[in-house]
């Protein structure tokens, strides 16, 4: 399989919503196991996410060890140890560079999302122990896709594990049992591969687990429906930065200044100074600025930063933020 076509495959299993070819999947874990020298397990469980996976494996008492590391670890590394001998340093970053690279920031993001949502979901109930422990054990399926592009044509000893990523989601193998995960029901995300959605979740799974997200920035579930009622004083009245940028995004800059009544104060190196008088509380100041580093793709994220009332200039604003006398305050590069 060329790179082009590699890379096409494995981008559209990363991002596969829908049922699992649950028959393929399990014929591809027996296969796993033995390209691993075991004997397959003797029992599979089928869950609909990886929260369910997580809240259902320790109930397993006899599912015995973890074999994740005869299956996946020790076969990857030597995989990979095997393909950069044969090409060499150069010949592998290369060869990375047109294949698994290309996958890498949409794999790894999604995987950290979906960590970070069954870890704050589990740690939310009562006796649930340290997911953390459980997620050590996931073979990570459609979200290896980056690792599979790359070892794609060079052998078939990793053939049991790419035929799971093709046909379902994360999955834990053990001794004598193997929980296998439905994949997504729907998923959603920006031009730049982000996770995007303003009207709803923008990963879900049919169980009803599901991580909410604006332009790839994490939500909270109810966040996103108080949006489209969003007034100036909601926007003032959010204490956390990040949700308040997000605010500002849906909401409109210009139109959040002209409704705010917004005064141009002040205009520097380091941004725009805004203030914004209010007859029965101190004045609202903030500092526009634009990220110098693009986002991926290529835009430039405005930032407004909330300062102290007596605030006079831009650099003075941001400077503050750090902590620094504005005549300290001298960054290598300028947003």
């Amino acid at each position: 399989m060329n790179h082009i076509t590699a890379q096409d495959t494995w981008r559209a299993v990363a991002a596969a919503t829908g049922p699992a070819d649950r028959a393929a999947a399990e014929a591809g874990v027996r296969l796993a196991y033995r390209s691993a020298g075991l004997a397959g397990p003797e029992r599979f469980h089928w869950v609909d996410s990886p929260l369910a996976a997580v809240t259902l494996v320790p109930t397993l008492g006899d599912r015995g060890r973890s074999v994740r590391d005869e299956v996946r670890t020790r076969p990857w590394a030597e995989e990979r140890r095997r393909l950069h001998d044969a090409l060499g340093p150069a010949g592998w970053a290369a060869h990375w560079r047109t294949t698994g690279a290309v996958l890498w920031d949409l794999t790894r993001m999604l995987a950290d999302r979906i960590r970070a949502g069954v870890t704050d979901g589990l740690e939310r109930a009562d006796g649930a122990g340290d997911p953390r422990l459980v997620l050590l054990d996931a073979v990570l399926g459609q979200h290896d896709a980056a690792w599979l592009a790359a070892f794609d044509g060079h052998g078939d000893r990793l053939a049991g594990l790419a035929a799971v990523a093709e046909h379902a989601g994360w999955w834990w193998p053990y001794e004598n049992v193997a929980v296998l995960c439905e994949r997504p029901v729907a998923l959603h995300r920006d031009e730049a591969g982000r996770l995007d959605r303003g009207d709803g979740p923008a990963l879900a799974f049919a169980d009803g687990f599901a991580l909410h997200a604006w332009r790839g920035m994490p939500v909270p579930a109810g966040f996103l429906a108080g949006l489209a009622d969003l007034t100036p004083e909601r926007i003032r009245e959010e204490e956390n930065a990040e949700l308040r940028r997000v605010m500002l995004e849906y909401f409109g800059y210009d139109r959040y200044l002209t409704a705010s009544g917004a005064r141009h104060e002040h205009r520097d190196g380091t941004g725009v100074l805004w203030r914004i008088e209010l007859a029965d509380d101190e004045d609202v100041v903030m500092v526009e600025v634009v990220n110098s580093t693009p986002e991926p793709d290529g835009s430039h994220r405005t930032y407004w930063l909330r300062v102290p009332p007596a605030t006079r200039t831009a650099r003075e604003g941001v400077a503050w933020t750090f902590g620094l006398h504005p005549d300290a305050y001298r960054p290598l590069v300028e947003t």
